[in-house]
This record gives structure tokens, sequence and C-alpha cells, in this order.
């Protein structure tokens, strides 16, 4: 028997899988080789030892824990993206409205038209303003990481 051979039937005897003749086989040649017999009661040892371990359960607290940060998390995400949509739905359907209804009517004077237009233009900038600072102050929190 080689090298390579009894290595395999080692693992089948060891896991009871062989047939009847591979375990004659694999029992006669053990019985000549003393290395093997050794090499079979380490990995019978090793068995016992790992056959007896158990995973140990992550606590009940654990994971309510993690769902409740799961959720939080996805439902301020999701909460947040609908209401920047809703927000770009309503800046676009104001512009549109407000070019139609307002700067494509003659009645408003020119005067008007450009003080409107000045601060919708003004109130845009200031709020891309506000949001881009936030996000740099977000991102460079020192406090990030001190949990509450």
């Amino acid at each position: 028997m080689n090298e390579k051979r009894h290595h395999i039937l080692l693992s089948g005897y060891i896991d009871g899988e062989l047939s009847p003749e591979e375990k004659l086989e694999f029992e006669e040649y053990m019985a000549t080789n003393p290395d093997l017999q050794k090499e079979l009661k380490a990995f019978n040892k090793l068995r016992e030892v790992t056959g007896a371990m158990k995973y140990a359960d992550i606590p009940e607290a654990v994971w309510e824990g993690y769902w409740a940060g799961l959720y939080r998390r996805m439902e301020r995400g999701i909460g947040w993206i609908l209401v920047s949509i809703s927000a770009i739905l309503f800046l676009i359907f104001g512009c549109y409205y407000l070019t139609c209804d307002f700067f494509l009517d003659p009645e408003p004077s020119i005067f008007m038209k450009i003080a409107v237009g000045a601060g919708f233009v003004g109130f845009i900038i200031l709020l891309v303003s506000v949001i881009r600072e936030r996000i740099f102050a977000c991102r460079r929190d020192r406090y990030d990481e001190v949990k509450r």
C-alpha cells in the first residue's frame, strides 16, 4: 500500500466510510505499521476533542442590538433618500411653474422678475452651501467613534 492511499484510507477509517474490503485492507496494513497506529491514535484523540466541542451561542441581547441598529440605519437611510427625492421633485416643480407662470407672464415688471429670480438663485446657492458644509463637518467629526 502506498503512502497516499494509506492517508485516504485513514481518513475514511476514522469517519467510518470504508467498504468492508477497504477496512480489512487498512487494518492489515495498520497491524504491520507502528507509525500508522500512532497516527490513528492521534486522529482518534483529535476527533474526540473536536467532537466534544460546542459552538457558543450568541446572546439574545447581542442579536437584538444588531437588528435594532441595522433597522435604525436602514430606516434613516431610506427616510433621507425619500426626503431628498421629494425635495428635488419639489424644486423641479417649483422652477417649472415659476418659469411658466411668473417669468413668461408679460404682466409683472422686469424689476419684479429680476428680484424673484435673484432671491430664488440665492436660496439655492445657500442651500447647496449649507448641505456641503454639513457633509464636510460630518466626515471630519472627531467624536464619531465615541460611544453614547
